[in-house]
């Protein structure tokens, strides 16, 4: 059990964060399933024996980035004779200082990286913090040139910004904490029709938003816009601030993605100003938001209508952090001077203004800061931007800050619900253990990562398991996990897999139960894991539990996070359930994966 929670300074769970996925510049634009831009010279060109440079990109910028890429090797780019080949990579920008702070293994991690390019420097001075830590040379070169910038922003559906006055009036991170704290909520601007305050803000130890919205809400705390010191994050009144602004927040997570993805659901079903009251983002999201498009990839463009209530940004008045996307040629020992000077010419005609245009057309602004003429008050952003940019504390400030957060942040209330069903014991290809084993040990290392004082429980379901021939079982009632944890990594060690799926029956339970005990001041959520169908005749209704966990309270929502485990699993009912009840459903298709799934779902609480 850890003391602390989840800070990524130990490297506790750093092998398990996501693998990134090669998205090489042809496979983006040419050659896939669909055929598109198959017949495209550029994307066909033959880059065999060239000079390999491959460029380590944070998520939201990897899939243009790529497309820039395929221009740049269409122009046949040289150091001296030889031709070099740009390849890009995705990857989260917490997950890739995670790598490379411990030692990046290819093996876990995906192509090593020659140039690192994460959504923020911030990262950047957390690698160097840990390897000094481990008396580690750092690999973060001393020159960080950006490439695009993009400001955190507190992106708010219009009807709501407009009530606190958007676009004249800023508000900051004070506001928010301020109403948080209210107990009239929206009620005291005049809007007791929308509730409660309620903010989405991602996990700081995964995602660059939620790590600078975490930095920023100290700096407001303080008064400060820079010359954070140890003092300041340690103070009893810095501290309260924090907690209070984190006491409104609806759930953490990885990505944005899943808080954009609920609120257009929501704002589609006539629901729009309930699920969340604003969401801490980088500027660009609320440009793809508004398009139709939350997650920004080119190859979904026009695919999805705008939603029926827009967002728009306010620029903190209190402080915000840029994210400057830093272009970092490693300061590694495979790095070599070619790729040294294969990166500064990439880097040289990314900067070129036809470049920088692409950037500034998805919403980006350029590496010096200019907007582009998508960033306009029509589309919910305004050109002039943040007016009061904060400067990123040192490395011994923004460690402090991490762990700091790790005991301020709002805790949960979690039941994890297993499926035990006899299609869990099919045995995984060249794993040597079967479905459930491979659950079983994600699942009990998972559970480490939870506070103390955080509260989870256990059920598992099949058929026949409950005294009264329920098909569920309540192995560990939710409680303190400095008490539950140890029985349930006891009791998820004695699994065996046998019976069908009832899946319907069991969540339908798992809900009514926790509903009669909801506490308010906590993330109520399920874990769901299942690897089939349906399978439990008495009860096969899922639009009636669609409708029982979409419920007319999203004050007493509790959401559902489902995993699809296996290629067996039925994924359109997980993510109907995920998307009713306002969790997110999370794939893992290849079962060795689940490790990884795991740590994600986790980073929710």
């Amino acid at each position: 059990m850890s003391t602390g929670r989840r800070s990524w300074i130990p490297l506790v769970v750093a092998a398990l964060i996501g693998i990134g996925l090669i998205v090489g510049a042809r496979a983006l634009l040419g050659g896939g399933d669909d055929g598109g831009g198959g017949d495209d010279p550029v994307a066909q060109s033959d880059r065999t024996g060239c000079q390999e440079l491959t460029v380590v990109a944070s998520s939201e910028k990897a899939a243009l980035l790529s497309e820039l890429a395929q221009q740049y090797n269409g122009t046949d780019p040289r150091v001296g004779d030889t031709c070099v080949d740009v390849q890009v990579v995705s990857k989260a920008s917490g997950g890739a200082a995670q790598a490379l702070a411990r030692g990046w293994d290819e093996s876990v991690d995906g192509p090593r990286p020659d140039v690192w390019t994460p959504a923020s420097s911030s990262w950047a001075v957390l690698v160097d913090q840990v390897s000094a830590e481990q008396d580690n040379p750092s690999p973060v070169p001393d020159d960080l040139p950006s490439l695009v910038q993009t400001p955190l922003v507190i992106a708010m559906p219009k009807p709501m910004a407009e009530a606190l006055g958007w676009p004249d009036e800023q508000i900051g991170w004070s506001d928010l904490a301020a109403l948080a704290e209210d107990p009239k909520g929206w009620g005291a601007v005049d809007h007791p029709e929308w509730g409660r305050f309620k903010l989405g803000k991602t996990n700081p130890n995964y995602s660059t938003s939620g790590l600078n919205a975490t930095i920023a809400s100290y700096f407001a705390a303080t008064g400060l816009s820079s010359d954070l010191t140890l003092k300041n994050v340690a103070d009893p009144q810095t501290r309260a601030f924090v907690k209070q602004l984190e006491s409104s927040v609806v759930h953490y997570g990885d990505t944005t993605l899943t808080f954009l993805e609920n609120m257009a659901n929501e704002a589609a079903a006539g629901k729009g100003l309930t699920y969340v009251s604003a969401v801490t983002v980088e500027e660009k999201s609320v440009l793809d938001y508004n398009q139709g498009n939350p997650t920004g990839d080119p190859a979904k463009a026009g695919q999805s209508p705008p939603p029926q209530i827009p967002l728009v940004a306010f620029y903190p008045d209190d402080g915000t952090l840029v994210s400057d996307n830093p272009w970092m040629t490693l300061d590694a020992t495979w790095v070599d001077a070619s790729k040294q000077q294969a990166s500064a010419d990439f880097l040289a005609w990314l900067q070129e203004p036809a470049q920088q245009e692409a950037f500034t057309d998805a919403g980006f602004r350029t590496f010096e800061g200019t907007p582009g003429a998508v960033i306009s008050e029509q589309n919910g952003m305004l050109p002039a931007g943040a007016t009061n940019i904060l400067n990123p504390p040192s490395p011994a400030v923004l460690a402090a800050i991490e762990g700091s957060w790790a005991e301020l942040r709002k805790r949960a209330h979690v039941l994890v619900v297993m499926d035990v069903s006899g299609s869990m014991s099919e045995p995984v290809p060249d794993a040597g253990a079967d479905k459930l084993s491979l659950a079983k040990d994600a699942a009990t290392t998972a559970l480490e990562q939870f506070a103390p004082d955080d509260e989870v429980g256990l059920w598992v379901f099949s058929t026949d398991l409950g005294a009264s021939g329920e098909p569920f079982a309540e192995l560990v009632p939710i409680g303190p996990a400095k008490e539950t944890v140890p029985k349930m990594q006891a009791d998820i060690d004695r699994l065996i897999a046998d019976g069908g799926t009832a899946l319907y029956a069991t969540l339908r339970q798992a809900q009514s139960r926790m509903l009669k005990d909801l506490p308010t001041d906590r993330i109520n959520a399920i874990v769901l894991l299942s690897d089939g169908r349906n399978e439990y005749p008495s009860d096969t209704d899922l639009n009636g539990l669609l409708r029982q966990l979409n419920g007319e309270s999203v004050d007493t929502t509790v959401r559902v996070f489902t995993i699809g485990y296996g290629d067996s699993a039925d994924t359109e009912a997980l993510q109907a359930i995920a998307e009713a009840s306002r969790g997110k459903y999370y794939e893992a298709t290849d079962p060795a994966s689940i490790e990884k799934v795991m740590t994600s779902v986790l980073s929710n609480f």
